[in-house]
């Protein structure tokens, strides 16, 4: 379902409904839970049907309305990579952060009420853990390079991944005659591209038909979108080496130099919105992106 995070057709929530019960994967903003009963009672499902409310990570587009959909649904238990686990306790240190990207209003404005997710009712998923539900069971596994509290969940029933960020997003607006797209993202501030591309690895190898990015939906054609995205990863990593040394101005020049590698991405992909169209399409992933860069590089060793 579209969670309309920054605008349609952006953000996703995922659901598995199972004999009238279900499991959400991830759970976008708080804005966004009237969306999510909204999608389950439509399913039949009832909020007190809902077991797990399962995080690929803890940003708030993916987590930031855990707090309120575990209130709404008593009998659901939170999911988190055990990195992630403190920060859904306690959101304060994450809404923080997020703040001193935003801005206060405009945290408030697009993130609403962050609330605290009950000690007792979350899981850590760290790598390799798995959990049974229904007929199938999902596995964890611990995927850094867009976030150090990343993983990406395989579901046994279907060998589908929930990938998260993981596996780059992928807008539909820019599919090109049914052919799909990926594009890495390096949202600030745990970006680190050899972590990425591993993790881009360890999906593949799974041997997924599809893949659930929460960037927007489904993609197939993994082994494809997988060389893309490691092309793309490493276009973006040497962007930031080559303005490693910068000494004023370098986050405006990581910003024109990530418009200029989507300029390229899509001439090489013919995709159809002309070039205005597409930049004013990636506008906010253009600047998470150089923003992550940015980050990379004061970390040591970038």
């Amino acid at each position: 379902m579209d969670a309309v995070y920054a605008r349609e057709l952006q953000t996703s929530v995922h659901i598995v409904v199972d004999a009238g019960r279900a499991v959400i994967i991830d759970s976008a903003t708080a804005p966004a839970v009237p969306r999510v009963l909204a999608a389950l009672a439509a399913k039949g499902v009832p909020p007190q049907a809902v077991d797990y409310v399962i995080l690929t990570h803890v940003h708030l587009d993916h987590a930031g309305g855990a707090g309120q959909l575990l209130a709404h649904c008593p009998n659901a238990h939170l999911t988190v990579h055990p990195r992630g686990a403190r920060h859904m306790v306690d959101p304060s240190r994450l809404l923080a952060a997020t703040v001193a990207i935003y801005g206060e209003a405009a945290t408030r404005r697009t993130y609403g009420e962050v609330l605290p997710a009950p000690a007792a009712r979350v899981i850590e998923t760290p790598e390799g853990a798995t959990l049974r539900w229904r007929s199938r069971e999902f596995l964890f596994l611990d995927t850094p390079g867009h976030a150090r509290h990343h993983c990406v969940i395989r579901d046994s029933a279907s060998g589908h991944v929930f990938a998260g960020d993981a596996f780059g997003l992928s807008y539909r607006e820019l599919d090109a005659e049914g052919k799909q797209f990926s594009f890495p993202t390096t949202s600030p501030s745990q970006f680190d591209p050899p972590a990425l591309q591993r993790s881009v690895e360890r999906i593949v190898a799974l041997a997924p038909e599809a893949i659930y990015v929460a960037h927007f939906g489904q993609v197939r054609e993994v082994a494809r979108l997988a060389a893309d995205l490691h092309r793309l990863i490493g276009a973006h990593a040497e962007l930031g080496r080559r303005h490693a040394a910068c000494s004023s101005g370098r986050l405006q020049r990581l910003k024109d130099g990530v418009a200029e590698i989507v300029l390229a991405e899509r001439a090489r992909q013919g995709w159809q919105l002309s070039a205005q169209e597409s930049l004013a399409l990636l506008a906010l992933d253009i600047e998470l992106n150089a923003q992550g860069l940015d980050a990379w590089l004061d970390t040591e060793g970038a």
